[in-house]
């Protein structure tokens, strides 16, 4: 028994530094095939790097990556919403030639440009495009003029922010970025508005998807981390503005983020949570999007778990726009390789955006490229 033990671990500590070559799902046509074909990464294996083995080392690592803080940003510029809310449009890569395509990204649960740093500098490196971060109300310690804050984003906000940034380059193309959280919203304004969409491509990274159940499968650890963050973040800083709010001390005391999620829907501008939802859940709309988008998860995320995926693979399976790429490790949002620990997701996100832009000028299809399974 003892051998049997040992053995097992040693085939999975191999397995680990092997890696393994990811999953791609998608409908069986042409653009599909010839765009999985030209992304080498999708027939190579995903090795995490071996000294973050696991996905808790993985998250730890990506939650001190975050901590860094510098000058980065070429600038960041200060909105006011139409109704008086405060955002911010935080710049790489600004002073790029006015027709270089632009790369928005769109944060996590509680992002901030100092979260989002390492994700924008793989972005803007990989591909050498402007990349713009679309700061939520509330985040990175915006003050709160309007007590309104959304933690899955807000669509109206989104659109605001879409004008400036089509207004500051007309002649720029746009690509979309969400991440976690940031993936519901991106999936949300595509569905929303389908065809007139600006993005002419959408990555979406660990996504939980349907989100009226998704908080309540996360890793209980993590589950609380993240409730006590948000109440610190949205509730503590801003509590004499909202006491009106029937819900902000069940808000304040909340211990999961199921919890914090089943009680926001009053501080995000709805009268019930059944309104909230139907607002804000990104499956609600998801079958709607049509412009090209590429879904990352991995297998071993404590987050978004890897189940959420399952009643959605059979629509998935029928859209032809819809290419989704699963890895038996990753953790959640942090998918680093190397030793160096470079993040595998962030060069995927870069080549598939170029990859579809060459597309975009030269779409003849190629002979004798890859497939991906399920194309």
């Amino acid at each position: 028994m003892s051998t049997l033990r040992n053995t097992f671990r040693f085939n999975a500590v191999r397995q680990r530094l092997q890696g393994q070559i990811p999953r791609v799902h998608c409908h069986d046509n042409p653009q599909s095939r010839q765009l999985v074909g030209r992304l080498r990464q999708l027939h190579q294996p995903f090795r995490p790097t071996p000294w973050l083995f696991n996905t808790h080392l993985q998250l730890v690592f990506l939650n001190a990556r975050k901590k860094q803080a510098d000058q980065f940003y070429d600038r960041l510029e200060p909105l006011t919403m139409s109704d008086g809310g405060h955002t911010v449009l935080a710049w790489r890569g600004h002073d790029l030639p006015a027709a270089t395509p632009t790369i928005v990204v769109l944060h996590t649960i509680t992002g901030s440009p100092q979260s989002m740093r390492e994700l924008v500098q793989d972005l803007h490196e990989s591909t050498g495009w402007r990349v713009v971060l679309c700061v939520r109300r509330g985040h990175a310690d915006l003050p709160l003029p309007t007590p309104k804050i959304n933690i899955l984003g807000c669509t109206a906000d989104l659109r605001e922010q879409l004008a400036v940034i089509r207004e500051r380059f007309p002649d720029s193309p746009l690509y979309g970025v969400g991440s976690s959280a940031g993936s519901g919203l991106l999936v949300r304004y595509l569905g929303e508005e389908g065809q007139a969409a600006v993005f002419r491509a959408a990555f979406a990274y660990c996504p939980g998807y349907n989100t009226d159940n998704a908080f309540d499968k996360a890793h209980p650890f993590y589950s609380r981390l993240m409730a006590k963050k948000l109440v610190k973040q949205f509730i503590i800083p801003h509590e004499p503005k909202l006491r009106h709010l029937p819900t902000v001390q069940r808000l304040a005391s909340a211990r999961s983020l199921s919890d914090f999620h089943d009680h926001i829907y009053e501080l995000a501008g709805y009268s019930s949570l059944a309104e909230y939802t139907a607002a804000s859940n990104p499956m609600r709309v998801f079958t709607a999007i049509t412009k090209p988008i590429m879904i990352l998860n991995s297998e071993d995320d404590p987050v978004c778990r890897f189940e959420n995926i399952d009643p959605y693979r059979e629509a998935m399976a029928q859209m032809p726009n819809v290419i989704l790429v699963t890895t038996a490790q990753g953790s959640h949002c942090a998918h680093y390789e190397g030793w160096s620990a470079k993040s595998w997701a962030g060069r995927l996100m870069g080549d598939y955006f170029l990859t579809v832009s060459r597309m975009a000028l030269s779409p003849s299809p190629l002979v004798g490229e890859g497939r991906g399974e399920g194309c």
